[in-house]
């Protein structure tokens, strides 16, 4: 059954049903508090918007789970250092007047013989009522968590915490079968080296007749599989670090597994900076992501940073905002927050369309997304706002954003304070474009760079560009577009035009 268990064992509905009695636009900041097996954690973020800002952010890994498939009982360390976690994380939600504030425990509490006394006395000493989930219903709080990063996502979730591993089907914006199995570190470290493979296997081949093979792609959600995919980008020399939506073939992830094997684990935890306590599992991790890309027989793995917290938070949105693009639902606040004139990025968008016409929707959105944050960086010194922008960029939380992507908005964004990207310290990163890319990207930049000279209530109203086939672009000035237009919009106009290799004329 898919609900919760209270201290006194009864099961209620499922948070689905929960939360969506509470008022939609009414929120202001949403409080989730993620008990799991090895890490406990409090996250706020900034309303129910539907691009996640984490206004705060904290972990302890605690490993309440540690040793709890030998003993039956939570780790007597673990429990004293994620009580007193709780408590921090009760006290500061306090403070900062979070309601709702959500705690969920999973596997560990769930599972051990000790689970109910220590959510009992969790709620008695900190007043945070503390709902313990089932695998299934973890399963789908995570899948919807990958649906907040990639609305259009399809294929099959799988979650690894410490002591279980969960799969969810997702597509077409809904979450379909869904199941749990004992497939964490934690567990599997009680089963004896030389029958681990086999008894992987054996778990994977009841998954796999539960939720069926050859899904396309796999989402790997926690923390164990961000581990390995971080020491993917080392191996491969990489040139981000940015985790979510970073891809990975099943050639790759072999690699990488036989590379760990080859070294130390404290050199690589080193390295990569990895904590010592979750460089601990990934030998055990990779095993079994290893025998799950055997069996599943995935295209792609894609790693997503968004799992059951975000699966909470995606609770509390009305299906009108599911529906909205994340991407520009961020620029969005950005925007707002940072920008001197806020509400000029849609009008420039609308300014500079003739100049790209029919354009794809893939690429229309990131068009929309570079003109609303094309203002953004102004705080900062005038000889780094290039640079700023593109780093803010491509590290920012952004959800429905690949890498190439990312690097595609931050050229754009660069050359919008900036003719030239030569010399610039990012040039490791234009590898992840083509040279048409980097060519659009060039282009949109500079039209962003010549529009910003209209920067009045809505820049029509000073001109409208007009591109010919017969390779013109004619820029058609009115009265205030005069007065407007001077040497220094001239010079950025030119440039625009060179970079397109037109010709181009001012009427």
């Amino acid at each position: 059954m898919n609900g919760v268990r209270t201290t006194s064992g009864q099961t209620i509905e499922p948070f689905g049903n929960k939360l969506r009695k509470l008022p939609k636009r009414a929120l202001t900041r949403v409080g989730i508090v993620d008990v799991g097996s090895n890490s406990i954690r409090l996250v706020v973020f900034d309303g129910a918007a539907r691009s996640p800002a984490y206004f705060y952010n904290e972990k302890v890994m605690a490993g309440l789970g540690q040793d709890m498939a030998r003993t039956g009982r939570l780790n007597p360390k673990g429990v004293e250092r994620g009580f007193s976690a709780l408590a921090r994380f009760a006290a500061l939600a306090r403070s900062m007047n979070i309601e709702p504030l959500t705690c969920v425990a999973t596997a560990a509490v769930r599972e051990a013989e000790d689970g109910p006394a220590f959510q009992a006395h969790v709620e008695r000493e900190t007043g945070m009522k503390m709902w313990v989930i089932d695998g299934e219903e973890e399963a789908r709080l995570s899948a919807q968590g990958v649906l907040l990063g990639w609305p259009d996502a399809k294929g099959l979730v799988c979650d690894i915490g410490g002591n279980s591993m969960e799969l969810a089907e997702v597509e077409a914006g809904k979450v379909g079968r869904r199941v749990t199995s004992p497939l964490g570190p934690f567990r599997l470290q009680q089963v004896p080296p030389e029958k681990l493979r086999d008894h992987i296997a054996g778990i994977l081949a009841g998954l796999a007749e539960q939720m069926g093979t050859g899904h396309e792609r796999i989402y790997l959600v926690g923390g164990s599989w961000r581990a390995i995919a971080r020491l993917d980008m080392e191996r491969s020399g990489y040139p981000m670090t940015v985790l979510h939506e970073y891809r990975m073939t099943p050639d790759a992830v072999a690699k990488t597994v036989d590379w760990i094997g080859k070294h130390d684990l404290n050199t690589l935890r080193a390295k990569v900076g990895i904590s010592s306590s979750r460089i601990e599992l990934v030998p055990l991790a990779s095993q079994v992501l290893s025998q799950l890309i055997e069996v599943f027989r995935p295209a792609e793995l894609a790693v997503s940073s968004y799992g059951i917290r975000e699966g909470l938070l995606y609770e509390h949105m009305s299906d009108t905002l599911r529906r909205r693009d994340p991407l520009i639902e961020a620029a969005r606040f950005t925007e707002k927050q940072m920008a001197r004139l806020p509400g000029f990025g849609k009008k420039l968008y609308h300014f500079l369309l003739p100049l790209f016409p029919d354009l794809p929707p893939e690429r229309d959105r990131l068009y929309r997304a570079a003109c609303l944050l094309h203002d953004t960086a102004w705080r900062a010194h005038p000889d780094y706002r290039a640079e700023a922008c593109f780093d803010n960029v491509t590290r920012a939380n952004m959800a429905a954003l690949s890498h190439p992507e990312r690097i595609f908005l931050g050229l754009a964004l660069l050359h919008r304070y900036k003719n030239s990207r030569a010399q610039s310290q990012m040039a490791p990163l234009f590898e992840l474009l083509d040279a048409e890319q980097i060519r659009e990207a060039e282009i949109l930049g500079k039209a962003m760079r010549f529009g910003a000279m209209f920067a009045i209530d809505d820049p029509a109203d000073a001109a409208k560009l007009h591109p010919s086939p017969d390779g013109l672009l004619e820029l058609r000035l009115t009265g205030t577009g005069r007065q407007l237009m001077g040497e220094v919009a001239e010079a950025r106009f030119l440039s625009l035009c060179k970079s397109m290799g037109l010709d181009c004329r001012i009427t």
